[in-house]
């Protein structure tokens, strides 16, 4: 410590558990809440939303449960339908074709991550199981999905509990689908949440503890991460989970993190990842969220309650019914930030 000002020795040599003070997170209240899920505990995990382009207000949000399968929900909160499924964890969905295809990673196997994909039937708001497909070894965790716009192409990046990456090629043109595993990248701890931004081919991930790195989701690319965000206990705090974005002309808008640790949720402007404000959910006469797994987001006209786009986000503790997911009016989100 040689070298420290009186001060920093005085403070060096006294024990504190205190936190820093985190950074101002406005309340913004949920519009409408799920059905809860079936199983407690920590059960409810991450949520991806389908936009129906003929009738937005009939759109649909899908919602794993960890422990039993995984569910689809109206705009209403309401549960449609449930496919019973071992251990899905986080899920994502992207338009193949004529197709909706919902891919999650699956933890049934914890020595072999598998990836569990599902054909979305949107008239009858259910998933059709397509089947379970080998990554690699160890225990899947987070997931997203990524359509290359050179090629349509669509590649999976299964977020391993270790911190490694591996990046799978989906290819369902054919009776029965196919999953290759491409090539792997590597974090030093654990990591979960994941996003890929189709605009520009960037993937972002967050590390629970550390912060969020940027990598190039082409699968030619060298897969050196790049930092983005800190950890810092202020702006955003451990643990780092789900991730979402709201974009805006060819690079710009918003990445959005869930900060864990103090049930608030973190916008960064793109593309330059700038700390761009938090805020919270709750205030309304719907109960708030906390220790919020994963979230969704995407923009746009959901109907009259999301004129602007709707923010999904799973609730850690929705007492006394067991977990669930919340539903934000994104207009609701800018307006509390002035964004």
């Amino acid at each position: 410590m040689r070298g420290l000002p009186l001060v920093a020795l005085i403070l060096a040599g006294c024990a504190t558990t205190s936190m820093p003070q985190t950074a101002t997170a406005p309340l913004v209240a949920a519009t409408a809440e799920t059905d809860p899920v079936d199983t407690a505990a920590d059960a409810a995990d991450d949520p991806a939303i389908w936009r129906n382009p003929a009738d937005p207000a009939k759109s649909l949000v899908i919602g794993t449960d960890k422990k039993a399968g995984i569910h689809v929900y109206s705009l209403a909160g309401k549960r449609l339908s449930f496919t019973p499924a071992d251990r899905l964890n986080n899920v994502d969905l992207r338009a193949v074709g004529t197709r909706v295809i919902a891919a999650a990673s699956d933890r049934a196997n914890v020595d072999v991550a598998h990836v569990s994909l599902f054909t979305l039937d949107t008239a009858a708001a259910r998933l059709v199981p397509l089947g379970r497909f080998p990554v690699g070894p160890g225990e899947a965790y987070g997931m997203c999905l990524w359509t290359r716009a050179r090629d349509h192409a669509l590649f999976g990046f299964v977020v391993l509990k270790d911190g490694r990456i591996d990046q799978v090629a989906i290819d369902v043109s054919g009776t029965v689908p196919k999953v290759t595993t491409v090539r792997s990248m590597k974090l030093a701890s654990q990591a979960e949440g994941c996003v890929v931004d189709d605009r520009t081919g960037l993937l972002y991930v967050a590390e629970e503890d550390v912060g969020l790195w940027r990598f190039d989701a082409d699968p030619a690319a060298p897969g050196t991460p790049t930092p983005i965000a800190q950890v810092d206990g202020k702006t955003l705090v451990a643990d780092a989970e789900g991730l979402a974005l709201a974009p805006s002309g060819r690079r710009g808008g918003y990445l959005v993190v869930s900060s864990q640790g103090d049930n608030a949720y973190t916008l960064y402007r793109l593309p330059g990842v700038t700390y761009a404000g938090r805020f919270r959910i709750g205030g309304g006469a719907i109960d708030g969220t906390s220790d919020t797994d994963g979230i969704d987001l995407m923009l746009g006209d959901f109907g009259p309650a999301y004129p602007g786009g709707l923010f999904v986000a799973q609730d850690g503790d929705n007492a006394p019914d067991t977990q669930n997911f919340k539903f934000v009016s994104w207009t609701a989100v800018r307006r509390a930030l002035r964004r």
